[in-house]
């Protein structure tokens, strides 16, 4: 299988909230760069890369998190990170049932971290 239909079938094997969750977020990365690469890696972790890794989303039994690789680097204005905020490197978002993603501010994070994956080629 390629990786789109990897991360196709991770979705629908978790037909609750959670798979609908990395769905939704899933195009909300799709849509910050046209040009954004779905990976499959890790086995079985859904990674979106342009010029480096972006993020890795994963699903969990009480959450979806996004772990961005560089994320203690990247500038966050909105405050979209709310989980693993001490390390040096990843910064992530732990999203919970019933939490509503903003889309605009989490498109901005994408955007800034394929601006940083950029600058260090």
């Amino acid at each position: 299988m390629n990786p789109r239909e990897e991360i196709d079938n991770l979705i629908a094997r978790n037909p609750d909230w959670r798979g609908e969750m990395l769905s939704k977020l899933r195009k909300v990365i799709l849509e910050a760069d046209p040009e954004i690469i779905e990976e499959w890696k890790w086995m079985g972790s859904p990674v979106w890369s342009k010029n480096g890794i972006v993020c890795v989303g994963n699903i969990f039994k009480d959450k979806v998190k996004l772990v961005f690789a560089n994320g203690a680097v990247l500038s966050d204005p909105d405050k979209v990170f709310n989980a693993d905020l001490t390390g040096n490197q990843r910064r992530a978002i732990d999203v919970f049932e019933g939490d509503k993603a903003n889309a605009n501010a989490l498109k901005a994070l994408i955007r800034t971290a394929i601006s940083h994956n950029q600058t260090k080629k």
